[in-house]
C-alpha cells in the first residue's frame, strides 16, 4: 500500500503579488524551493491563513532571492497581497519509505526569508 505524506512546506509565506491575468499557478522564489526540495511544475496545496481559502495549483520558479510568492490566474481571487499562506507539497511512498520519511519545513518571516528549518512538524501549536 502507498500513503500520501507531506513532503515539504513553506510555513507562513507572505503573498507578494496576485496576478489575475496570468495563465495560472504560483510563482515562488527559487531559493525557497531549493531549501525544501520543491520543484517547477510540482502540484502544491495553498492554505490562506487570513481567509481560510484552500486551493491546488502548480509551481513556477521565481527570481532567486526575491522572496516572491505570487498567486496567478484564478487563484489570485483567493488572496490579497500581504496574506499569510502555507504552501504544502505531498509525495506518495510505500509503507517502508513512510516510516523513515522526514519532510522539510521552512518557517518564513514577513520578508519570506527562512527563519527556521524543521525536519518535521513541531509538537507545538504556535511558531
Amino acid at each position: 500500500m502507498y500513503r500520501t505524506l507531506m513532503s515539504a512546506k513553506l510555513h507562513r509565506a507572505r503573498v507578494t503579488e496576485a496576478n489575475l491575468n496570468y495563465v495560472g499557478s504560483v510563482t515562488i522564489d527559487e531559493d525557497l524551493l531549493d531549501a525544501v526540495g520543491m520543484m517547477a511544475n510540482e502540484k502544491v496545496q495553498i492554505v490562506n491563513n487570513n481567509n481560510g481559502a484552500r486551493l491546488e495549483t502548480y509551481i513556477i520558479p521565481g527570481e532567486r532571492g526575491s522572496g516572491v510568492v505570487c498567486l496567478n490566474g484564478a487563484a489570485a481571487r483567493l488572496v490579497q497581497v500581504g496574506d499569510v499562506v502555507i504552501i504544502v507539497s505531498y509525495a506518495m511512498m510505500s509503507e517502508e519509505e513512510a516510516k523513515t520519511h522526514k519532510p522539510k519545513v521552512a518557517v518564513l518571516n514577513e520578508r519570506n526569508e527562512i527563519e527556521e528549518m524543521l525536519g518535521q512538524e513541531p509538537a507545538r501549536t504556535i511558531l
